[in-house]
């Protein structure tokens, strides 16, 4: 297990001149926030009505990506150090802006910030509360409608939002608060793909 401090650490790595560097922190977070979602969404995983919405990675193991919530300049710089990847195209009414990294063997992470430094934001909230870390791990999903209809009838989960809403990208997402097995909690985001045009 990381601690809040390592995973400090590691971010700091990702804006690391040395891409092999970078590559091997965002190694260990994508790992370690996987792991968290994976203990704490054991049950529905196991769950053949939610498993057959999952949609899954080469590997055959669920498709996630691992959120990790930094401060503006540590967004700006991680950004830089990267080769200034694509903003996401966030709905107006969400603090944050956001952009996504890619690694070998399906290591991916979406690097968070907010838009309004210690405003009432989500993203803003966890930084004042955590600083710097894991805020979230995704989970893709082929219907977020469906899959949380089962969460909620299998496992009396209730999302966070009473109804699916956009996310970046033209995404339908969805958030559930997930008791750790570690204890503590962890914030899982149901991510649908864009409808194809």
């Amino acid at each position: 297990m990381f601690d809040s401090a390592e995973i400090a650490s590691l971010i700091r790595d990702l804006c690391e001149a040395d891409s092999s560097k970078r590559a091997g922190a965002a190694a260990k977070i994508f790992l370690y926030g996987s792991e968290m979602a994976q203990a704490a969404t054991q049950q529905w995983l196991r769950c053949a009505p939610f498993e057959n919405l999952l949609i899954r990675g080469p590997s055959g193991a669920p498709e996630m990506t691992v959120g990790v919530a930094v401060e503006p300049d540590t967004f700006d710089r991680l950004r830089s150090a990267n080769g200034s990847p694509p903003l996401a195209d966030v709905p107006p009414d969400q603090d944050a802006r956001e952009f996504e990294l890619e690694f070998a063997d399906g290591v991916r992470l979406d690097v968070l910030t907010t838009r309004e430094p210690g405003g009432p934001g989500a993203i803003a909230r966890y930084l004042q509360r955590f600083g710097e870390g894991i805020q979230q791990i995704e989970i893709n999903v082929t219907h977020v409608d469906r899959a949380t209809e089962v969460l909620r009838a299998r496992f009396a989960t209730e999302a966070i939002y009473p109804a699916t809403r956009a996310g970046a990208n033209g995404t339908r997402i969805n958030f559930f608060l997930v008791p750790a097995p570690s204890g503590g909690k962890v914030l899982i985001e149901l991510v649908e793909a864009a409808a194809r045009s």
